[in-house]
């Protein structure tokens, strides 16, 4: 029989599926998808519920109040500005506007679980380049992975799922190695969460690296998760890229209240966001204390590098109430939730390491 030519639907077979955290059963708590552990703030409800009378109506297209209120809130211009169904989604538009077949994109590995399907969708070819052993970056081996083909690297800081975040003089660095035609995507989903002194804040680097853009969201400190708002600070140039590859009418129109009034009440957001970074002190302390080797998680949850007994510690936690992130082989992502949930995963930990 002759053989066929490899058809769409056959390429699509090499593309691994997005595994996403477990829903937690009734009675348990779910530290499997890093969410910020408190509901929405009464004035973000009630935009919510005001902007759900109008879905009748499609969004407005361009997102102009929220792009506006972007812009104002990082001092840009408002074209330097795009917004879409989150921050996964922005990177899917930077990879398809940016790199096509026979392009590279240069990533660490292990990193978040999306970014080896956006490339390969796109049609460009994954390179990852495996982080250090302590679970950060690693910028030299991503700068020599760079070649003629490459088009986009991406950096992830803090590091989903070890929690490292990168060094800010590192990081001028690397953007220095990089040649100007490839555009570097900073993702800084969890920056909020952030309070190393050797981080720096990616929008800083903008001014003097025009490669460079940073993806932020209000999934996970804002806690929109469930209405997906992301967005990308760059070049007008870039930004116009990312607009023209992305999805119209992605972004609702309740969702963008709710980003909105979520900017209203952000200080008191960031009181919610210093409660959870206080509990990953005492949790990641208290892991330590119990002999784990834990990475300096800057992030909203703790990196566990269990290798192949991940799938038991997670099967563990499940048995005591609590779901968990494991990746098979590797190790155990958990996310930092309510004080009494943290205590329950502690509890297991220190079961486990007693074995």
């Amino acid at each position: 029989m002759t053989e066929q030519p490899e058809g769409p639907i056959d390429r699509l077979s090499s593309i691994p599926a997005y595994r996403a955290g477990r829903g937690a059963p009734r009675g348990a708590y779910k530290l499997s998808s890093n969410e910020i552990p408190f509901p929405p703030l009464p004035g973000v409800v009630a935009a919510i519920c005001d902007a759900a009378a109008d879905v009748n109506r499609y969004p407005d297209f361009g997102v102009t109040t929220l792009v506006d209120a972007l812009a104002a809130r990082h001092s840009v211009p408002t074209e330097c500005i795009a917004v879409s169904t989150g921050s996964v989604a922005v990177l899917q538009a930077i990879c398809s506007a940016f790199a096509a077949a026979g392009d590279d994109v240069v990533y660490a590995w292990r990193s978040f679980e999306a970014y080896p399907i956006v490339v390969a969708v796109s049609g460009a070819t994954p390179v990852p380049v495996a982080l250090r052993a302590d679970g950060a970056h690693d910028l030299d081996a991503m700068a020599d992975a760079i070649t003629g083909r490459t088009r986009v690297v991406v950096l992830c800081s803090p590091n989903n799922p070890t929690g490292v975040v990168i060094d800010g003089d590192a990081l001028g660095d690397f953007l220095g190695r990089v040649p100007p035609d490839v555009l570097v995507v900073l993702d800084e989903a969890y920056v909020e969460f952030v309070r190393a002194t050797s981080a720096i804040d990616g929008l800083v680097l903008l001014r003097d690296h025009r490669n460079l853009v940073v993806l932020r969201t209000f999934s996970k400190a804002y806690g929109l998760a469930g209405l997906r708002v992301g967005y990308a600070v760059g070049s007008a140039r870039i930004a116009t890229g990312i607009r023209k590859a992305q999805l119209p009418f992605g972004v609702t129109s309740v969702a963008e209240r709710a980003a909105l009034a979520s900017l209203a009440v952000e200080p008191e957001l960031l009181e919610r966001v210093a409660v959870v970074v206080g509990e990953r002190q005492r949790v990641g302390g208290r892991l330590r204390e119990l002999g784990w080797s834990v990475p300096p998680t800057e992030a909203n949850f703790v990196w566990l590098a269990l290798g192949p007994q991940a799938l038991p510690f997670a099967a563990a936690c499940e048995d005591a109430g609590i779901v968990v992130r494991p990746f098979a082989h590797e190790g155990v992502r958990v996310t930092i939730g309510e004080p009494h949930a943290n205590d329950r995963f502690l509890a297991v930990a220190q079961t486990w390491r007693r074995r």
